[in-house]
C-alpha cells in the first residue's frame, strides 16, 4: 500500500524472498507494476516485511534493491514476523505465527519480537504451510495412497508425473512456491475425511513443533497470518481447542493491520 495526505494506492507484486531473488529482481519485480512505478521517485518513506529479512546478507539485498528502486525513500526492512506481529498483536503481547506458504512463531512482548529457532524452510521445517501440505497432496498422489475419487480430481487439476515433478523441485527456482501450489487442491475437497487427516495432522505437527516450545503458550492468545490459517481456519480452530490454546486474530493478508500501525506510530491519520 502507498499513502499520501490525499491518496492511497493498493497494488500487488510475486512474492519477494532474498532467498531466491537478488537486487537486481527487486527492481525487476516491481518495474512490472505500473501503480507504484509512477510514484516511485516521489516516495518518501518505504517499509518492507518479509520472510528471510532477518539476517543482515538477505536484509541488504532488499534494502538495496528497493534503494535502488525509491531513490529518494528512507528505506526499512522488517522480518515478516514483525509485521505479522504489529497487525495482529499490535500493543498487547501474544504468540505471532505465520501460515502462509511456508510457516514461522515468535513470541511479541507488546514492542518487541523475540527472535526464536523456527523457521526452518521448506526442506527442514514449514510445518503446516502451503509447501507443507502441498508436498503432503502431491506424495499422496504420486504414491498412489490418494482415495481414488480424490486421486482422479487431482489428475483433472493437474498435470504432473514424476519427472515434471523432479524437475520443478530440483532444477526450476521457487521450488516452495511450486510445491505451495499443490495445497490449492484441498480447498474443494477439504471436507473429505483423507484431507480433513491430512489438515489435522498439519496443524497438530505445527503446535508440538514450534508453539509448545515456548513454556507459557497456555497463558497466550496465538494469531495468524496467512492463505492456510484464514482458508482453513475452522479446522485450525478445531486442533488447537483440543490442545487448549487460545486462538486469537487469523488474517489472510496482514497489510491492512500492517498499514494501520505505521500510520497510528507515526501519529498519522488516513
Amino acid at each position: 500500500m502507498a499513502y499520501s495526505p490525499n491518496h492511497t494506492i493498493k497494488f500487488s507484486t510475486q512474492g519477494i524472498n532474498p532467498y531466491f531473488v537478488n537486487a537486481q529482481d527487486v527492481v525487476k519485480i516491481l518495474s512490472k507494476n505500473k501503480d507504484i512505478s509512477a510514484y516511485a521517485n516521489m516516495m518518501k518513506e518505504v517499509y518492507f516485511f518479509g520472510a528471510g529479512c532477518s539476517s543482515p546478507d538477505k536484509h541488504e539485498t532488499i534494502s538495496n534493491g528497493l534503494s535502488t528502486f525509491f531513490p529518494n525513500a528512507f528505506i526499512s526492512v522488517d522480518h515478516d514476523l514483525i509485521g505479522s506481529a504489529y497487525a495482529t498483536c499490535g500493543d498487547k503481547k501474544g504468540l505471532t505465527c505465520i501460515l502462509g506458504t511456508g510457516s514461522n512463531i515468535s513470541y511479541y512482548d507488546g514492542t518487541s519480537v523475540h527472535a526464536g529457532k523456527h523457521g526452518l524452510g521448506y526442506v527442514l521445517g514449514d510445518e503446516g504451510s502451503g509447501t507443507y501440505f502441498g508436498r503432503k497432496v502431491l506424495v499422496s498422489y504420486l504414491y498412489n495412497t490418494m482415495p481414488e475419487e480424490l486421486s482422479k480430481a487431482f489428475a483433472k487439476d493437474f498435470e504432473v508425473d514424476k519427472d515434471s515433478v523432479i524437475t520443478n523441485i530440483y532444477q526450476k527456482p521457487f521450488p516452495n512456491s511450486y510445491l505451495a501450489a499443490f495445497s490449492r487442491f484441498m480447498v474443494g475437497h477439504k471436507t473429505h475425511p483423507f484431507i480433513q487427516q491430512i489438515l489435522k495432522d498439519g496443524f497438530q505437527e505445527f503446535i508440538d513443533t514450534n508453539i509448545k516450545d515456548y513454556k507459557t503458550y497456555k497463558t497466550l492468545e496465538c494469531h495468524f497470518v496467512g492463505s492456510i490459517a484464514f482458508y482453513y481456519q475452522d479446522e485450525l480452530r478445531a486442533v488447537f481447542a483440543e490442545n487448549n490454546i487460545k486462538v486469537g486474530k487469523v488474517l489472510q493478508k496482514p497489510i491492512e493491520g500492517i498499514f494501520e500501525y505505521i500510520l497510528k506510530k507515526e501519529g498519522i491519520t488516513a
